[in-house]
């Protein structure tokens, strides 16, 4: 469903911008330029008022105060990775690498990995962990979050079935690695199915787990469950076992331009670790952050990466 969505709003905007430059080039081949960079890269405005307002906001945060430097790097980062994977990998390669549970791609004894992706995306955003994975022995399953804009609950089913298949493939309680939103369907499995013995750890990269500043102006379920210190973070701490955060390892960044205040994606008792000037999309993509994430299975090939 998030796919045929957003290649409609890739094709349209490309569509758009053609037609534009087509019409106005025989009038004036400034104006035609223009508007064909407008329509292509206007996102960018967007962007940037994204990190000035974290900016601002973060202004009273425990977090390290990004520089206005680091938010121009973050601002570049995320404006080379965002297209890639909302008009590229998820549109048009979500199914561009498969799930391996079963053999000769899934080894047991080998640690496998459930990943979990975020708000608005699908399981493409993860083809390059997927990438990395081919062929070393690790049973995964990248989840599908449907329907794209309903409560975060409602995705606890196919956690659950992801778990219980990279499981199977691999003896192994898995690992989980969830970015933003995804780390939320993470903790509300957790508490649905008091799973704590049946994973191994839990990675989240930018996930807003007291929630985050811009979920003020969402109109749908699971965007407004992200609101911050709202209802469904208070019902979803109730009852938690006090180890429960000791699963985690929280990776989050002082430029995260859809996460702040920055210090809402860490949780008290879990390994928070703070990556200074990378922006929400960016942080997911970072060798640092994929090979110590990836390390966590126990293999000695992203434990020898790190170094």
């Amino acid at each position: 469903m998030l796919a045929r969505l957003q290649q409609f709003i890739t094709l349209s905007l490309l569509a758009t911008a053609g037609a534009w430059l087509t019409f106005f080039w025989s009038s004036s081949t400034v104006l035609a330029c223009a508007g064909f960079v407008v329509v292509i890269l206007g996102y960018c405005g967007f962007l940037a008022l994204e990190f000035v307002t974290l900016r601002f906001v973060n202004r009273s945060d425990a977090a390290p105060q990004p520089s206005w430097q680091e938010l121009m790097a973050a601002w570049l980062g995320e404006t080379l990775t965002a297209p890639r994977v909302f008009c590229w990998r998820q549109p048009f390669r979500s199914r561009a690498f498969p799930d391996q549970l079963s053999p000769p791609f899934a080894v047991r004894g080998r640690r496998g990995v459930v990943f979990i992706h975020g708000f608005f995306c699908n399981r493409g955003f993860w083809a390059p962990w997927l990438k990395q994975l081919q062929g070393t022995g690790h049973a995964y399953a990248a989840v599908n979050l449907e329907p794209p804009f309903s409560s975060i609950d409602a995705y606890v089913p196919q956690i659950e079935a992801a778990i219980q298949q990279v499981t199977a493939a691999s003896g192994l309680p898995p690992l989980l690695v969830c970015h933003s939103m995804g780390g939320l369907a993470a903790r509300a499995w957790l508490k649905a199915a008091e799973g704590e013995d049946r994973i191994h750890h839990v990675v989240t990269l930018g996930t807003p787990h007291r929630g985050t500043w811009l979920a003020r102006f969402s109109r749908v379920a699971n965007g407004r469950q992200m609101q911050l210190s709202g209802q469904w973070h208070r019902e979803l701490d109730q009852g938690m076992p006090a180890h429960r955060h000791s699963l985690f390892t929280c990776w989050y960044s002082n430029c995260d331009n859809i996460v702040f205040p920055s210090s809402t994606a860490t949780l008290p008792g879990a390994d928070n670790r703070l990556v200074r000037g990378a922006a929400h999309v960016q942080l997911a993509f970072l060798p640092q952050v994929m090979h110590a994430s990836l390390a966590m299975t126990g293999s000695e090939l992203w434990k020898n990466a790190q170094n």
